[in-house]
């Protein structure tokens, strides 16, 4: 760290100590900071939306309605609990009520992170008097779970096709009682892809009728075609119709196929592409009609640090095909809108995801996950009251690879938001030599800013890790000696999830710290934020206050 930085730093925490300033030291004061607001809106409260919908890691929603409410999933990967469960009344204000995967299974297999693996695109439905999710993990087959009701207790994943490769699986329960399964490959796993195969299943979806099934639909075949995957199965007026995506997560386009018989063959048609809007690859979703009998679209945009943010189409039929977005030409392609009238007349309560924590309940809030499957012992709600206590956790990875890339103890959500203030306040007295602990935006880049325990005393730190997949070693960009055991910490972002890191000793008067930080993607997922306790696996541990997102 530079001479001028440093004195910077030094004369803001010799101020606070001089002054004896209560709120240097004390959590009550540091709960006097306003309540949070939502830091992104989709309602703009006269009638209309705007997209995204949902600006944050859903990535590849499925969406359907049962009476009078709508309900969503998405893929969750490597993080546990997996297979988050969304609400809405009216298709925009979405809440997050629960998740219907607690553990990544196999669970030995899950115990430390894998990137890029575990849960891929669900497919949700409601069949039969109850709710269903069939989801893909491309290393082990095809999953399936069910509940009586939506935020659960959901079924134990059931493994209705084991194998490699299989993945994005939907299921239609014909008029006639038959039951079969689409599904797609990862050519990663399996040596193919861009061709959907059809199996014959058992309507209670225990088991596959048939040895093996034919590839119905061919994206090989077709012009320009690759990538072809993640289909939805649906039924209307005679038709059997096939949504699926191709030409890759950022480029690509949504096309449909159509066919009087379940078998094929199947006429295919472009329905919606990026044409001249700024959404790009607006892909991979769900048809949904609305209560009015309107039918409607969401699809995920892929938006870099962002991940892939969840949009609302409005959708009609021409000829008994589907038109998605704004059709400016009559062609029967559209393009993504940026804003429309809501799908849902009448006045909703505005709702988002969940992102602050004030840990004053019971449990964890829901928006947060584990970078692996998670242990009851990393952390305590009962401890001190009010607060996340995070005890510092041992990791063999970390003192090995010195970097955070495979420690699974890492307490994460998703970004919610393109511009966003997140603040934090810790006690750090119970730390240990060796110990660390910290506000961490994450992804293959990473940067933290927090506390290391030394012999010699604790040490606020910047610290960074470069291209990780590559096992970089972390850098310590800045360090200053602390002479107390309380501060609050910040990370404040802009456009292009560029980040700054701040902290305080009074939690009112922020120093930044470091340069601008260009968050980074992980593997098929946006970045993520959170905290983490590092240590030798005792009795060490770190009272975190709130976590609080605002708007910038």
């Amino acid at each position: 760290m530079n001479t001028k930085l440093n004195r910077r730093l030094s004369a803001s925490l010799a101020l606070c100590i001089i002054s004896g300033l209560v709120s240097c030291t004390t959590p009550s004061t540091r709960k006097a900071i306003s309540p949070t607001n939502a830091a992104w809106q989709p309602d703009l409260g006269n009638g209309t939306y705007k997209n995204a919908v949902i600006h944050a890691d859903y990535s590849d929603p499925d969406a359907i309605r049962v009476d009078d409410t709508y309900y969503m999933t998405s893929s969750s990967f490597n993080s546990a609990p997996g297979l988050p469960l969304l609400k809405s009344k009216d298709m925009i204000n979405w809440e997050l009520v629960g998740h219907a995967l607690p553990q990544q299974i196999p669970v030995d297999a899950f115990d430390k992170p894998q990137h890029g693996k575990g849960v891929w695109a669900p497919c949700l439905r409601y069949h039969d008097g109850k709710f269903w999710i069939f989801y893909p993990d491309p290393d082990f087959g095809i999953y399936v779970m069910t509940a009586e009701k939506f935020a659960g207790p959901w079924s134990e994943p059931h493994l209705l096709l084991a194998g490699k490769g299989i993945i994005d699986p939907t299921p239609l329960w014909d008029d006639d009682g038959q039951a079969y399964l689409l599904h797609a490959w990862a050519k990663s796993r399996s040596g193919i892809n861009n061709v959907l195969t059809l199996r014959k299943m058992s309507p209670d979806a225990k088991n596959l009728l048939d040895d093996k099934g034919p590839v119905v639909i061919d994206g090989n075949r077709l012009p320009n075609y690759k990538t072809l995957e993640g289909p939805k199965f649906y039924k209307q007026s005679g038709y059997y119709y096939v949504f699926a995506p191709a030409g890759g997560v950022e480029t690509g386009w949504q096309s449909v196929f159509r066919s009087k018989n379940i078998y094929g063959p199947y006429e295919d048609k472009i329905v919606m592409e990026q044409g001249k809007s700024p959404t790009n690859g607006p892909h991979q979703g769900a048809w949904v009609r609305a209560q009015d009998g309107s039918d409607w679209f969401y699809h995920f945009q892929d938006k870099h640090a962002y991940g892939r943010i969840v949009h609302l189409q409005p959708m009609h039929w021409k000829n008994n095909w589907p038109v998605i977005g704004e059709d400016k030409n009559n062609t029967g392609t559209g393009e993504p809108v940026i804003q429309h009238a809501k799908p849902v007349a009448g006045k909703f309560a505005v709702k988002n995801p969940a992102t602050s924590d004030e840990f004053s309940l019971p449990k964890l809030g829901l928006q947060w996950q584990w970078n692996a499957n998670w242990k009851s012992d990393w952390y305590s709600l009962s401890a001190h009251k009010n607060q996340l206590r995070l005890f510092s956790v041992q990791d063999p990875s970390y003192a090995q690879k010195k970097n955070l890339w495979d420690v699974p103890s890492l307490l994460l959500q998703k970004l919610p938001a393109e511009k966003f203030v997140v603040t934090t306040a810790l006690d750090t007295s119970h730390l240990q030599a060796g110990d660390s602990t910290g506000l961490i935006m994450y992804g293959f880049d990473y940067q933290w800013i927090g506390v290391k325990a030394t012999p010699q005393g604790q040490q606020l730190v910047l610290v960074r890790c470069e291209k990780t997949e590559a096992n970089c070693q972390e850098q310590t960009l800045a360090t200053i000696n602390l002479s107390q055991k309380n501060l609050s910490l910040r990370m404040s972002v802009s456009a292009e999830a560029k980040t700054q890191f701040a902290y305080s000793l009074n939690a009112k008067n922020f120093t930044p710290v470091g340069d601008l930080f260009a968050a980074s993607k992980g593997r098929w997922v946006g970045a993520q934020m959170g905290l983490f306790a590092l240590g030798d696996g005792g009795k060490s541990f770190v009272d975190v206050d709130y976590f609080r997102v605002t708007a910038e």
